[in-house]
């Protein structure tokens, strides 16, 4: 198995990795609106967050040599199912080759955000 680790993604904020490399895959760990740099909360609608948690994808996906097109499956978790559909709205920018997914609305996120996404990807 291989680690995957980026300086371009936040660093994981408790006992994780960003992501793991098994076989043709890689699984990423659910990514949540934080500023890679700083670590703190970046944004404060589902819009904002959504995009930074796509930008901080995208830089994961990049390290592993993958895209977004490489995504095969994707867990959505809202902290409000109200949020559902400005979420889609960016979401779907991202993910234009249209993933398998699961999206639901839970209690509580970490940090407070609105969402979180986790991925699996193919390696190419």
């Amino acid at each position: 198995m291989k680690t995957i680790a980026t300086s371009k993604a936040p660093a994981a904020i408790g006992p994780y990795s960003q992501g793991k490399v098994t076989g043709n895959l890689v699984f990423f760990s659910g990514q949540i609106a934080l500023d890679a740099a700083t670590g703190e909360v970046k944004g404060s609608t589902v819009e904002e967050q959504t995009t930074c948690i796509c930008e901080n994808i995208g830089a994961l996906l990049e390290e592993a040599g993958c895209t977004f097109d490489s995504v095969v499956k994707t867990t959505c978790f809202l902290a409000d199912m109200g949020d559902f559909a400005a979420f889609n709205e960016v979401y779907g920018s991202y993910f234009t080759s249209r993933p398998a997914r699961s999206c639901v609305a839970v209690k509580a996120l970490p940090k407070n955000v609105l969402a979180e996404i986790e991925v699996i990807a193919e390696l190419a």
